[in-house]
């Protein structure tokens, strides 16, 4: 099995990359190809982003994009609990996994945490699910669009399409002024390309 399985996309040379570690990128693509699962799309050239991921409504969603990002070898943050940092081991095998910690109790809060912690790194992909949960929704949840506004990045899509065993990756959306107009016509992109295992966009 080779690092360059077409199952997985090539990234560019502004993305931010772990550092290597061969078998570990080999274990997600075996993981990958156990599934059935492969990659389609292109990843954007920008080294600061916000990437949402949806639909969210399994379990198994983790599952597939960790194999992903790992097989990638990409440096994807997440925000976790700064609490959870504190547990013997716990801190240490979080943060190999891409977890960054966020105190939820600052006065300043957590979207100007995470704007501060992308506007001060010179290649920083934040990820986050839009929905918040994996119950259907009617309304995504908004500081995706906050973070990316604050830190001044676009929102780049993936998506899920557990009908035909896809991870995408969509175009990058520049982000206006109107936070009801681009949760819209991001959502909308997605009702075209998505398909969750238990519920859609």
């Amino acid at each position: 099995m080779s690092e360059n399985d077409t199952r997985v996309l090539a990234l560019p040379p502004s993305a931010p990359r772990v550092r290597g570690n061969r078998l570990a990128r080999w274990l997600g693509l075996a993981v990958l190809r156990l599934g059935g699962w492969r990659m389609e799309g292109r990843f954007p050239d920008i080294p600061k982003l916000v990437l949402i991921g949806a639909p969210h409504s399994s379990n198994w969603d983790g599952i597939w994009g960790f194999a992903a990002k790992v097989a990638l070898g990409l440096d994807i943050k997440i925000l976790g609990k700064d609490s959870l940092f504190k547990v013997p081991l716990m801190g240490a095998l979080l943060k190999r996994m891409g977890v960054i910690p966020v105190d939820r109790s600052a006065a300043h809060g957590v979207v100007e945490q995470s704007a501060q912690m992308i506007r001060r790194a010179d290649r920083f992909w934040y990820g986050l699910a839009p929905e918040g949960t994996r119950k259907p929704v009617e309304r995504w949840k908004t500081g995706f669009w906050k973070i990316a506004r604050a830190a001044e990045v676009p929102v780049l899509p993936a998506y899920f399409h557990y009908g035909r065993k896809v991870i995408g990756i969509g175009p990058p959306f520049e982000l206006g002024e109107d936070m009801a107009q681009d949760m819209a016509r991001i959502r909308e992109w997605y009702r075209g390309v998505s398909q969750g295992k238990f519920h859609d966009v």
